[in-house]
């Protein structure tokens, strides 16, 4: 494999999600036709095993490939039918009243390591994970559409006691002199599922 291939490969494996085709030219210094090339070399090496190059117009991204997608879904379908149970509805909660949050200050206010959890709550699609702007290396956890129009509500704000419990969240916070919102949750932690 190149060493342009090599490069792409790792780089959009530590996006963790899909990659503008523009950021990775930049990335990997080469222009649009080489960064083409690159992919079409990764995508032939790839051919045959577990992970596939997935690409639109303008990204890319790895994927499972359809030679193992069904092997897949049978392992991760125990995962997707069990209960989010107590450590969901925190999850949930912390999110819901508290707004988007990283998972340092999940863990923080729950007082327990929520990565499990909060994998499951991706998977059933009641969160999306999107890039911090205020720290590239950390995700920013959010409700989804899905899990708003479920609870009947447009946004947050509309959930019962709402402003109450809102405030007891940023009292609680402020209150703890350790609390930072940069204690972990980066994006190079293995937290990419």
């Amino acid at each position: 494999m190149s060493e342009s291939a090599a490069r792409a490969q790792a780089f959009i494996l530590s996006e963790g999600g899909p990659i503008s085709l523009r950021k990775l030219a930049t990335l990997l210094g080469i222009d649009g036709p080489a960064t083409a090339a690159a992919l079409e070399e990764l995508s032939q090496v790839l051919e045959g095993s577990g992970i596939c190059i997935i690409r639109t117009e303008n990204e890319v991204g790895l994927a499972t490939s359809p030679r193992v997608s069904e092997t897949m879904r049978t392992a991760y379908e125990d995962a997707l039918t069990r209960e989010i149970g107590n450590a969901g509805l925190e999850v949930l909660a912390i999110v819901l009243y508290r707004g988007a949050s990283t998972r340092a200050s999940i863990d923080y206010i729950r007082g327990v390591n929520s990565t499990s959890t909060i994998r499951l709550l991706l998977s059933r699609g009641l969160l999306e994970r999107t890039h911090n702007p205020a720290d590239a290396r950390e995700y920013l956890y959010r409700p989804t559409p899905e899990l708003l129009a479920h609870l009947g509500t447009r946004t947050s704000s509309e959930l019962p006691d709402y402003d109450t419990i809102r405030s007891e969240l940023e009292t609680f916070e402020r209150s703890q002199p350790a609390f930072t919102e940069h204690d972990g949750d980066t994006a190079d932690t293995g937290e990419n599922h």
